[in-house]
């Protein structure tokens, strides 16, 4: 049955496939796109957890500060992810066959999805220390932060790993 589902999906691609690799253009183009997503949405990301993680230690004047820079880094991270999703589909739909059976493939959506969940998390504990600035919103506000530190690290090595291992 998944041998079929690729083979399928292998033909409905295959002249993305053909542009794809007759194009060193096209090849280039789409790879910088995706690098340039992971820079801008984990640069953005990452900045934004550090700062968190500083301001926790910090004073309340920090504390509210901060809760208004995540509420302004959300919408460009969010974009950059979207752009990174659309890249990373157009790298996969290139190379179904690799892809398809390529553990670290699965092991980076993984990560991808964890990044998914854990921002949702960081919504919704902004959403919170916004109406109620308590310390458990603030210690996980902490946790959400490392969690995002370690994915976004985790999805580079992962991403590394993947075009090593194609």
């Amino acid at each position: 049955m998944l041998a079929s589902l690729i083979e399928s999906l292998t033909h409905l691609f295959a002249p993305w496939q053909a542009i794809f690799s007759d194009s060193k253009v096209v090849d280039i183009g789409v790879t910088s796109v995706h690098l340039l997503a992971v820079l801008v949405g984990g640069g953005l990301a990452v900045s934004a957890d550090r700062a968190t993680l500083r301001a926790l230690r910090g004073v309340t004047l920090e504390r509210n500060r901060i809760i208004e820079d995540l509420a302004e880094t959300h919408r460009p991270v969010l974009i950059a992810l979207t752009v990174l999703f659309l890249s990373g589909l157009a790298l996969a739909t290139a190379d179904v066959k690799t892809f398809a059976h390529s553990p670290v493939f699965l092991v980076k959506m993984s990560l991808v999805t964890l990044l998914l969940i854990n921002g949702a998390f960081l919504v919704r504990t902004e959403r919170s220390l916004r109406r109620e600035p308590t310390e458990s919103c603030w210690r996980r506000l902490h946790h959400v932060s490392w969690i995002s530190l370690t994915l976004w690290m985790g999805i580079v090595v992962a991403g590394v790993t993947l075009v090593n291992d194609a």
